[in-house]
């Protein structure tokens, strides 16, 4: 009876352990999410770093936290230095004052002194108006190749369908498959203010900087033909697809409204 509940005991002991072999894993937290900032929280600047991949890590409006900081354009920033991670309302430059120096006008000629025996002078004839139109001023006109100006199409940045939605919680952008090698092209007209490695989760990554409201990022990239500094025109090829911070060819994509992050699909053409 002792050796039956013995056999007994131990089949209960292998079947449990099977079933909790069988279970999944846990799943693992996205890492492409921001991470969150608690009130006082600085950041020591590392080598490789620029103010924008420091405010994109962490959802943060570049502006306002160069404004928190006392960071003026271009936002230059050195290895060591203390970043607080904060956002600030950025002060709107004013117009630049006009002279208001004092002009003394005198007459056209000079009053006849007191006993003179000169004859008055004869007042100065008036200039007809020209017939001739006025010349318009000219008209400043912005194209979406200008990088700074508005953008006023969004294109996508490569092919392949899109394996991966945005969510606002988990995934902040879109996922695109395809094979290695495919090109990546910049999805409007800006700067390039970010190349590199330095945010975890990314792999090889470009941020593009479009004008002060919207920056776009391109994650997991297998070779990078742009570098920080340059300037790139919409559709203009930036790098190529890979699997650099991943198991899969894919590009991570998300655009950036004011630091926070936008669902791409609302902002790119239909196909």
């Amino acid at each position: 009876m002792g050796q039956l509940f013995k056999a007994l005991c131990c089949g209960l002991a292998l079947l449990f352990l099977v079933n909790c072999g069988s279970n999944p894993p846990a799943p693992i937290e996205d890492r492409r999410s921001p991470k969150p900032v608690s009130s006082g929280s600085t950041y020591t600047v590392q080598r490789g770093d620029t103010l924008y991949s420091i405010a994109f890590r962490y959802g943060l409006d570049f502006r306002r936290v160069a404004a928190a900081n006392g960071i003026r354009a271009p936002y230059t920033i050195f290895p060591g230095q203390k970043v607080l991670l904060k956002e600030k309302t950025p002060v709107a430059s004013s117009p630049a004052r006009s002279s208001t120096s004092t002009v003394k006008t005198y007459p056209a000629t000079p009053p006849a002194s007191s006993g003179s025996t000169t004859s008055k002078a004869k007042p100065a004839p008036v200039a007809k108006a020209s017939s001739a139109p006025a010349a318009k001023p000219a008209t400043k006109t912005t194209t979406t190749a200008s990088a700074g100006g508005p953008v006023k199409r969004w294109q996508w940045p490569t092919t392949g369908r899109v394996t991966r939605r945005y969510s606002a919680t988990v995934h902040k952008g879109i996922d695109l498959a395809g094979r290695r090698g495919d090109p990546v092209v910049a999805v409007a007209a800006g700067k390039v203010v970010y190349s590199g490695t330095g945010i975890a989760g990314f792999g090889e990554l470009l941020i593009v900087k479009h004008n002060e409201i919207y920056l776009s990022a391109y994650g997991h990239n297998d070779r990078l033909l742009v570098a920080e500094g340059d300037t790139v025109t919409a559709g203009q090829r930036i790098a190529q697809k890979g699997s650099s911070g991943t198991d899969t060819v894919k590009l991570h994509f998300e655009i950036r409204k004011e630091g926070k992050p936008i669902d791409p699909l609302t902002v790119l053409p239909p196909r």
